[in-house]
């Protein structure tokens, strides 16, 4: 390959990435260990080589230069020089063209085979011996772009309070790819997540911030294709700066922003998950696509005695080194560009706990907090933490600092519990529904520090909760080996679907029940894309490599009871949302909370220590006339398989039953008794006048 350095200048080390101007690109990339750098530049179609250039500048360890003349639309990657050396930590390759982690667009798919690993695949010695390979033919290319070709103008952030936050979480492709009422060349892609059609049944669900699954960068694993099947949660990201392109429509990357502005538009938040605590490069054996070849030791955790082999704190084979100050800019620089550049609205870290590691252990004075904590940008947006990963203290749970939320495991495990009508559950269960004040009540957190749910993409949608004992992942080629076992799940006599009327009765309430619990817990509630109607996965809890039917949402010729549960959730949210005394921001308003007993005593030490007492009221009152809607309210909880009478507490007028699960077409009624029989496995809201 022909080398031209004749037309490089020094450029500027400080702009990581290829930067447009008028006058050309400037291209910097961090290496601490790398000898030299070779900048490639591809054809149009991203097949032939057609420029090699050597960067010819080194400053605190960012290698760079300048090419004039560059336009939008370059393909381009790297080819790092330095020692090959798996037991030092080291594992450079020049062989392999590299990935630029600050990379705005990727394009082309990786085609598996030996070229894209930096050893050879038959070698005794494994990942110690050198391959030479070349695996540019086969590997995607980065894409230089014009920030300034979209127009943002206009585009303001809804900045929804968290009170009133209703995280949706969803799939671009999985949501629209079968919805019907959209065009077909956008089914799929962000243009069709974004379309009128979708904005407006958002809207009319009442949800304030649709939460998606990873759309940065990521490859079908290998094992996958081999195995006719797909990476589609999207949980192994190469680009943490490049948009998928399998989520393109007509627009390609502008569509993208312009789901944002649709979604802004109609007063929708969004919010992306982001995987910052691994890569798609895998363990020792993993191939070489980007960081492992750049600089690897810097990039990932190594063990202290033997750098050949990675930390793998999350189950992944690799962990990223976020405890470096240039992987720790590269995480937050992502941040602020999908911030800034794409306008999303806040981030879900997958596996947070990772990114407050330190060499000691979880820090939550850690620098990727510290960092964040005071970013004038970051600080602003909306942030929620899965509060665990699989290394030493790696639970989390209550463990972020203030200003983060956290997906909350207890809540979603105790209230699962609860209404299979488990002994000992009432106690958890009264403090996960007043916002998990035991957790989150300290250093001035509020309520919607947690994230409250029932159901997510990883485990059994609301439907197959009701539906089966068991997990059913044949499909998935593992033997139904993976996913969860303890899923704390009740068939209620049939395994999968019945035409058993009785046992429909029952999923249907135990339906209404999680949704009208998981909507009147003080916190903040997120809802699985299909739960508000009953969608099901056939009893796969696990579908992350099924970019199929199995795994997409289906709207069409649904039963009847499917329209009845997403009325009821219709219902359920406009009442959270406009009595705050529902989403309580505070957990030191005023509100006065009392738990009643069946018999209208107040709930005592004697009873909450009873395992069996789990049928219960809660009460919640307060005077202040500022806040919106209600002032008292009484909620009736019954998970037995049996009618219990409840004598109802004295009020200042007289109580009205404002909905039932037992059947949710009952509107409301005034009451005139003061005893209210609540049918077996279901739930009650009362007000008074």
């Amino acid at each position: 390959m022909p080398k031209n350095n004749a037309r490089i200048t020094a450029g500027d080390y400080t702009s990581l990435g290829a930067t447009l101007n008028d006058d050309g690109v400037n291209f910097a990339i961090f290496s601490a260990h790398a000898e030299r750098v070779e900048l490639c530049l591809f054809s149009e179609d991203g097949k032939s080589e057609i420029e090699r250039i050597e960067l010819p500048e080194y400053t605190n360890e960012v290698w760079h230069g300048f090419v004039p003349a560059l336009k939008a639309g370059t393909l381009y990657g790297y080819r790092v020089h330095g020692p090959y050396e798996p037991a030092k930590g080291h594992r450079f390759n020049a062989n392999k063209l590299l990935v630029d982690p600050y990379a705005r667009e990727i394009v082309g798919d990786i085609e598996w085979g030996q070229p894209h690993f930096g050893y050879g695949l038959d070698s005794e010695d494994k990942d110690l011996s050198f391959d030479e390979t070349d695996s540019a033919p086969v590997m995607p290319k980065a894409r230089i772009i014009d920030p300034k070709e979209y127009d943002w103008a206009g585009d303001i952030k809804p900045g929804i309070s968290w009170s009133k936050t209703i995280f949706y979480e969803t799939h671009v492709k999985g949501f629209t790819q079968l919805f019907s009422e959209l065009p077909e060349e956008v089914r799929g892609t962000f243009e069709g997540l974004g379309h009128r059609q979708i904005v407006d049944y958002f809207k009319s669900l009442g949800i304030s911030s649709v939460e998606l699954l990873p759309i940065h960068w990521f490859p079908d694993d290998a094992h996958l294709l081999d195995n006719g099947l797909k990476n589609f949660w999207g949980y192994n990201t190469l680009g943490f700066f490049a948009a998928a392109p399998r989520y393109y429509g007509p627009r390609g990357l502008a569509g993208f922003r312009d789901m944002v502005r649709a979604f802004h538009d109609g007063g929708i938040e969004v919010i992306l998950d982001v995987v910052y605590n691994h890569t798609a490069e895998g363990n020792e054996l993993g191939p070489t696509l980007s960081f492992k070849g750049i600089d690897n030791f810097s990039y990932y955790r190594t063990m202290p005695d033997e750098a050949r082999y990675y930390i793998n704190d999350t189950g992944t084979g690799n962990t990223v080194n976020t405890s470096h100050p240039r992987v720790l800019q590269l995480i937050t620089d992502s941040l602020r560009y999908w911030a800034q550049e794409m306008h999303v609205d806040g981030f879900r870290f997958d596996l947070g706990t990772v990114l407050g590691r330190e060499p000691e252990g979880f820090d939550q004075r850690g620098g990727f907090f510290d960092a964040v904590g005071q970013d004038p940008v970051l600080s602003r947006l909306k942030l929620v933490g899965e509060p665990w990963d699989i290394g030493p203290g790696g639970y989390q749970v209550g463990g972020f600092p203030p200003g983060w939320a956290e997906w909350n495991d207890k809540y979603r495990d105790t209230v699962r519990e609860y209404w299979k009508n488990e002994d000992g559950t009432a106690p958890e269960f009264a403090s996960r529904l007043l916002g998990s004040a035991d957790i989150y009540d300290q250093r001035g957190r509020r309520p919607w520090s947690s994230v409250n749910f029932v159901t997510a993409h990883d485990g059994f949608t609301l439907h197959d909760l009701v539906s089966y004992n068991d997990k059913h992942n044949d499909a998935n080629g593992e033997d139904n080996k993976d996913g969860h076992d303890h899923n704390r799940s009740f068939n209620y006599g049939a395994e999968g679907p019945t035409d058993n009327q009785d046992i429909i009765a029952v999923r249907e309430r135990q339906k209404r029940n999680f949704l009208l619990t998981l909507l009147f817990s003080h916190g903040t509630p997120m809802l699985l894309a299909g739960d508000e109607f009953g969608r099901s996965q056939m009893g796969n809890n696990n579908g992350y490599c099924q970019d199929n039917e199995l795994s997409w949402v289906h709207w069409d010729n649904l039963p009847e009871s499917t329209h009845v549960l997403r009325e009821f959730t219709r219902e359920v949210i406009s009442l959270r949302q406009n009595h705050s005394i529902l989403r309580r921001d505070s957990w030191h308003d005023g509100t006065v909370v009392t738990w009643y007993n069946p018999d209208g005593s107040e709930r005592g030490g004697e009873q909450w220590a009873d395992a069996r007492s789990r049928t219960m009221a809660l009460r919640l009152s307060r005077d202040d006339s500022d806040e919106e809607g209600w002032k008292d309210v009484l909620i009736l909880f019954n998970p037995h398989d049996a009618a219990v009478p409840f004598v109802l507490p004295q009020a200042n007028g007289k109580w009205t039953a404002v909905l039932t699960t037992t059947d949710p077409d009952v509107k409301e009624q005034q009451l005139d008794a003061n005893e209210y029989v609540v049918s077996d496995r279901s739930v009650v809201l009362l007000r008074s006048d």
